[in-house]
């Protein structure tokens, strides 16, 4: 039995994932394997909307750049992993670099958000902050809904910081001015 072992890149993904039966599925390249991201629940949806409702109201008003979800980011310098963040904030200076919009983006975010979901383990979603800190994003929210909390990382420093349902999210050095209470996210859920 032969087994193809080899690792699938970024330019051989775009070509698999852009095929009609593959059209309304989530996928990322991650070292080389393409993995399907199960579909989350009201929950998730709902901590994505309030959080990126807020962010949106923040970044629009102040014309810093603009806040998405679920786009797809690569780098040219990796063939072999492309990542799609929950919620993103990209700069107005980043915006700039991106030539065509309407594909996928060939640069990390200033900001990711990841709010977990039930198929995603603790390990993956560090593995996810630590892939995107290294590749430029100078922040990362990972969002615990089951534990009513947010773990912050910072490219400046190898600490991180796990906030409760009782403190306050700020948006740092890439959003300063942007706070949340992290009651606001998780009410009534």
């Amino acid at each position: 039995m032969f087994i193809d072992e080899r690792l699938i890149t970024v330019d051989d993904f775009w070509s698999l994932i852009t095929q009609p039966e593959y059209v309304d599925r989530k996928f990322e390249l991650i070292n080389g394997v393409i993995v399907e991201a199960m579909s989350p629940g009201l929950e998730h949806g709902i901590i994505m909307f309030r959080l990126g409702s807020k962010l949106t109201f923040f970044v629009d008003s102040r014309d810093l750049g603009v806040v998405a979800g679920e786009v797809d980011h690569y780098l040219r310098s990796d063939r072999y992993n492309t990542r799609r963040p929950d919620i993103e904030f990209i700069s107005k200076e980043r915006l700039a670099r991106i030539q065509d919009k309407s594909q996928p983006v060939p640069l990390m975010p200033d900001l990711v958000v990841e709010v977990k979901s039930p198929g995603n383990t603790y390990e993956e979603l560090r593995q996810k902050a630590a892939y995107y800190l290294q590749n430029g994003v100078r922040i990362v929210w990972l969002v615990y809904p089951e534990k009513r909390s947010i773990i912050v990382y910072k490219s400046d420093t190898p600490q991180f910081v796990t906030l409760g349902i009782n403190d306050i999210l700020d948006g740092g050095d890439v959003l300063p001015g942007f706070v949340l209470p992290l009651k606001e996210i998780f009410v009534n859920i």
